[in-house]
């Protein structure tokens, strides 16, 4: 299962109570943070998130809405002698700016933590349940979208067919795998009489802070959910391109084309304090959309 958790979804300033950007993507058992502004450790308590599960955390870049929360809540790790290892990545400048952070505080971590600096577009991560590619988006600093992927499930497994045609147990690891069985005497039990196919894997593409950007669709084509900045409403797309956001409708766009199955729409300017007209806006071009809440978690299905 995919799902994702919006801890906060406004822009730059917490108003409205509304907090800056941070969520989390969870995959069975494991947690990845994706952005972690001011009062991330605030929301985690507050939603009840285990935070020990998160093994991986991912900054889209290095304005303080998106990472101002890092710092303490990697420290806050070290308090409660965290020993796993755990990843960061992230624009390269951060690594210092850390450094800086913690050789100043005479702060010592209690765990290896694993610096990974976002380069270029490509796979960040690749483990048996989960793969998380990196892609630019076109903001006034360097940006990163994230997609996240879930593996192909093993098949399905009927016991009761498998053992009517003879099938022993030591062989259902393949049987998931999709292989025939070859009896002794020399038939096939065709793998799909036993078994079925597991749920479509399912992906989700977080394309953090960008203005109008075609560029990305290649990215996030066919993805089953889009999480993309809306900062503005259409009335305001003047000041959306000068400052390197986006509107609901512009939001909406890209989902259309990238033939996306749903889209969230987030981090929303704190001049609007009811946010009704950003789904109403975006709806007129894509359907599918809502606009993201706080503490509520989205099945990527």
């Amino acid at each position: 299962m995919l799902a994702v958790t919006i801890l906060g979804n406004n822009s730059a300033l917490p108003m409205h109570d509304r907090h800056p950007t941070s969520q989390l993507v969870t995959n069975g058992e494991s947690l990845f943070l994706v952005d972690c502004g001011e009062g991330t450790q605030i929301q985690m308590n507050r939603f009840k998130i285990r935070r020990s599960r998160i093994q991986h955390i991912f900054i889209s870049h290095l304005h303080g809405d998106h990472y101002f929360g890092l710092a303490g809540l990697l420290n806050s790790y070290s308090l409660t002698n965290r020993q796993d290892d755990l990843h960061l990545y992230a624009p390269a400048p951060l690594r210092e700016i850390l450094d800086l952070q913690f050789k100043a505080a005479a702060a010592t971590l209690s765990y290896p933590l694993h610096f990974h600096p976002l380069e270029d577009a490509g796979l960040l991560l690749d483990d048996k349940k989960i793969s998380v590619e990196c892609f630019p988006v076109h903001h006034r600093i360097p940006c990163w979208g994230f997609r996240f992927r879930e593996k192909l499930k093993p098949r399905k497994i009927d016991p009761r067919l498998a053992y009517q045609a003879g099938i022993p147990p030591d062989f259902f690891p393949q049987l998931k795998e999709g292989e025939d069985y070859l009896r002794k005497d020399g038939t096939v039990v065709p793998n799909a009489q036993v078994t079925k196919p597991a749920p479509s894997p399912v992906s989700y593409a977080y394309c953090a802070d960008t203005r109008y950007e075609e560029k990305i669709l290649p990215y996030i084509e066919d993805a089953d959910l889009v999480y993309h900045e809306a900062t503005y409403l259409e009335d305001q797309r003047t000041k959306a391109i000068e400052r390197f956001h986006s509107t609901a409708q512009q939001a909406a766009t890209i989902a259309l084309k990238a033939r996306a199955r749903r889209l969230l729409l987030g981090h929303f300017s704190s001049k609007y304090e009811v946010l009704d007209a950003f789904r109403e806006e975006a709806a007129q071009v894509f359907p599918a959309v809502e606009v993201c809440k706080e503490g509520v978690t989205y099945l990527v299905k």
